[in-house]
């Protein structure tokens, strides 16, 4: 939220620099996200200055013209050439000395400067009010009482002050300081204990609220006293709808509120003040004279503030009229046919507290996310309603002329009392690791306004607020004691005192790093996607089954209504977001998680590494072939190198059949577990997403990847002396025989001698090798690091090699 220093003297006299205040607001657990300075007038009319006309008399050679000399308190008279027609010698006027930049209306800035007018000398201007931002006046210049001391600052004599803005974070529990009026006394509350200030808060002036029959007022009836815990009205008669007074609209603008007219400017500024959302209905709309808070048919059509016609649901309160015609979304936005206009005359007034759980859902359902909602939502006082609807009707009778009524509604059947927590001094001293004497903790206590009432010599009963929503337990409490106390109070200690921790194997975090760093130096980027996603990205897929989808109810935004249920889809966004911009040649991957409900509030979560690879394998270039696309044997190299990284060899490979997602692919198991996928993104799946190429997907499954790593020792083993053996063999087989199968019978003819086996080419002529045939040329390389091989041993192998060949795969060799 927007916090204003003007705003803050309102109630506080400190003279604090805004970077002591963002200190002291840090050091209570406000954190400050930046600082702007706000310019009450552009300019801030630097430069500007009281002056005294000496002498005025008409221009030699303009008649409309006059020459002044001008007294500004410099010890030097200036000659100023002035057009003004009340212009004349005794005044005391505002004087924008050589060097002051003005403002013109369209907001252009312009500079004083010494020159000539109709050849006589201006050493600056004698300024009318629109010239310097005061007014829109411009039939003559400012002239002041004349007992204004010259050489004062237009600053100065107008009271001019500059504001600054903080932007401070608020945790979702701090619903103490969702106003300026709260921060402000979390504030006096860190300033009496850690600075000794003295002085005490100031209280908003209600002296206006003053009340007196009126001829138009409104009944309230609360239906759903669930979703509203307290409701207060009151009406306002014969008020005046115009601008707000200069004072108000600036401070709103401050804090990025824009003004609209006295009335509504008055319920925003209270909101800002207080932290009570307010609403003002045009008491005339109101069919029957009366509220009915309740809720209304699913589907029912409202119309809200923005023109927009909204689709209620059943559990959406509504603020409506005496014959069910919606009126506001409660504590959410306002509806268009019941709101404050110019011709407003009666006004009735709401302040009112509602459920926040209720508010989250109907703000996130409809997408408004209205400053009133956030309040409600963090869990607003229900104990302050009657004190906003007061300042708002003393603003109201003050600034709009109203007439208020001597008949208050006050709806509150199950009053919220406060929290009483028995606090024990030793648990304090526990927690904090600080040894806080009882006496500091009564003085923080006090200075955050709760009772307190001794039980034991070891403790005591305190009374916490209800503008404290969060504080209900006794550790809560020490909470707030801390952040008073101040954190930088805490001592560190000099000593350092570690155990000897023991990392389990395998180590995630040194796996993860392994993987990344081969990943990065083979040409690929990591990603980080969102963990959310919108659900429609698998309406008419079979990627996943909905029934199965972790939902979530998102406030930020709604669209991302789910929790990913697989990393196939959200990676697919991030390739369509890359080739939209130009990006064509992409080596991707990601360390993720997805996301399925097994059963019940049963959920499953698969932590995967996933691989995207699509378009050109090499960047343009001379030395290399730019023309060759990525394929299906680019991504199954990169899933078994990393399988390969991982020291995990002993596994088998089959063809994926069925893969929702996949049009062809691989699948790697060892034994039941499925270590990893690759393959080929189907073309449905990648139109889904938006994408027009070929995409090739990995997948391998994280925590099956952990426990079949190798025991992680290194073995080193020696270059063989002898020269190793090589021998080819070209085999005719069936088309569905896979090298995969040539080569564990190649592994189990000879496991002592054989180091490596390739295929080298694959021939297919239907003529020449009959129909479903392949020829497979196949090289298998001997070799031992005790004794140079002789031919009659590898002959032999190779004898036994066919033999095997011809029996268990059916292979005719080609001679």
């Amino acid at each position: 939220m927007k916090l204003s220093l003007n705003w803050l003297k309102r109630y506080l006299d400190i003279s604090y620099t805004p970077e002591k205040i963002a200190e002291a607001l840090t050091l209570i657990g406000l954190e400050v996200e930046g600082i702007e300075k706000v310019e009450s007038i552009r300019g801030g009319l630097a430069g500007v200055v009281v002056g005294e006309v000496k002498t005025c008399e008409k221009h030699p050679d303009a008649d409309r013209l006059s020459l002044t000399t001008v007294d500004t308190g410099s010890g030097e008279l200036l000659q100023i050439v002035c057009g003004a027609p009340n212009v004349a010698a005794g005044q005391k006027v505002l004087v924008a000395t050589i060097g002051t930049t003005l403002y013109s209306a369209a907001g252009e800035p312009w500079t004083i400067k010494k020159g000539k007018i109709r050849g006589a000398e201006s050493q600056g201007m004698i300024c009318a009010e629109d010239e310097l931002g005061l007014g829109g006046d411009h039939s003559g210049i400012v002239v002041l009482p004349p007992d204004t001391p010259v050489g004062t600052t237009a600053a100065e004599y107008y009271g001019i002050e500059d504001d600054f803005v903080f932007e401070v974070g608020l945790t979702p529990n701090r619903s103490d300081a969702t106003s300026q009026l709260g921060i402000a006394r979390d504030l006096l509350a860190y300033l009496k204990v850690n600075e000794n200030y003295q002085d005490e808060l100031k209280d908003p002036d209600l002296s206006d609220f003053v009340t007196e029959r009126v001829a138009l007022n409104i009944d309230v009836e609360v239906l759903d006293r669930k979703a509203c815990t307290r409701y207060t009205g009151i009406s306002v008669n014969n008020v005046e709808v115009k601008e707000s007074p200069d004072w108000m609209q600036k401070l709103l603008r401050a804090i990025g509120v824009k003004p609209i007219n006295n009335i509504v400017d008055i319920t925003n500024f209270v909101l800002n003040e207080l932290g009570q959302p307010l609403h003002a209905f045009d008491a005339e709309k109101i069919q029957d004279k009366k509220i009915v808070v309740r809720t209304l048919a699913a589907g029912t059509e409202f119309t809200t503030l923005d023109g927009s016609v909204r689709k209620l649901a059943e559990e959406d309160l509504m603020i409506c009229d005496g014959q069910s015609n919606g009126l506001c979304m409660a504590g959410v936005y306002g509806g268009l046919g019941s709101g404050v206009t110019h011709i407003t005359r009666h006004i009735f007034l709401e302040s009112a507290c509602f459920d926040a759980r209720s508010i989250r859902r109907t703000s996130t359902r409809h997408n408004l996310r209205t400053d009133a909602a956030r309040v409600f939502e963090k869990g607003s006082d229900p104990n302050i309603t009657v004190l906003a609807l007061k300042r708002a009707a003393g603003l109201i009778r003050k600034l709009a002329g109203g007439a208020i009524s001597d008949l208050t509604v006050d709806v509150y059947p199950q009053p919220v009392r406060m929290a009483e927590i028995r606090l024990f001094f030793s648990k304090v001293r526990g927690l904090t690791g600080v040894d806080i004497s009882e006496d500091e903790i009564y003085a923080i206590l006090q200075a955050m306004e709760m009772e307190i009432t001794p039980f034991d010599d070891e403790s005591i009963l305190v009374r916490v607020p209800t503008n404290k929503a969060d504080v209900t337990r006794e550790v809560d409490l020490i909470e707030e004691i801390l952040r008073i106390y101040g954190l930088n109070r805490v001592p560190v200690s000099s000593q350092i005192r570690s155990t000897i921790s023991y990392s389990p194997k395998p180590d995630r975090f040194k796996t993860k790093e392994t993987i990344s760093d081969f990943l990065s130096s083979n040409g690929f980027n990591e990603m980080m996607g969102l963990s959310l996603i919108e659900s429609r990205w698998y309406e008419g897929t079979q990627l996943a089954d909905p029934a199965r989808f972790v939902y979530i109810n998102n406030t930020s935004n709604v669209e991302l209504n789910i929790m990913r249920p697989d990393m196939l889809m959200s990676g697919l966004l991030s390739v369509a977001y890359n080739l939209n911009r130009q990006q064509s040649n992409l080596s991707l991957y990601e360390f993720g998680k997805s996301y399925l409900r097994s059963s019940g509030d049963i959920f499953e979560e698969k932590e995967t590494i996933s691989l995207f690879l699509t378009g050109r394998k090499n960047e343009e270039s001379w030395l290399t072939d730019s023309k060759i696309d990525r394929n299906f044997y680019d991504i199954k190299k990169a899933v078994f190198s990393i399988l390969k990284r991982a020291g995990i060899t002993d596994y088998s490979v089959e063809e994926i059949q069925g893969h929702a997602g996949l049009s062809y692919g691989l699948r790697v198991t060892r034994g039941n577990q499925i270590l990893a996928e690759c393959g080929e993104v189907s073309k449905a799946i990648c139109q889904k997403a938006g994408v027009k190429v070929p995409v090739f997907y990995g997948e391998i499954l994280f925590a099956a990847l952990l426990s079949n790593l190798s025991d992680g020792k290194m073995t080193v083993a020696g270059i063989s002396r002898f020269p190793s053996m090589r021998r080819d063999l070209a085999m005719v087989v069936d088309k569905k025989i896979r090298f995969a199968d040539i080569e564990e019978i190649a592994r189990k003819t000879d496991k002592k001698f054989l180091k490596h086996i390739s295929l080298f080419d694959v021939y297919e002529n239907e003529k020449q090798l009959g129909k479903d045939k392949k020829s497979c040329a196949v090289s298998f390389v001997f070799e031992t690091t005790e004794r140079t091989l002789q031919d009659n041993e590898v002959d032999q192998i190779m004898e036994k090699m066919i033999v095997n060949m011809e029996t268990g795969v059916g292979a005719r060799i080609r001679k």
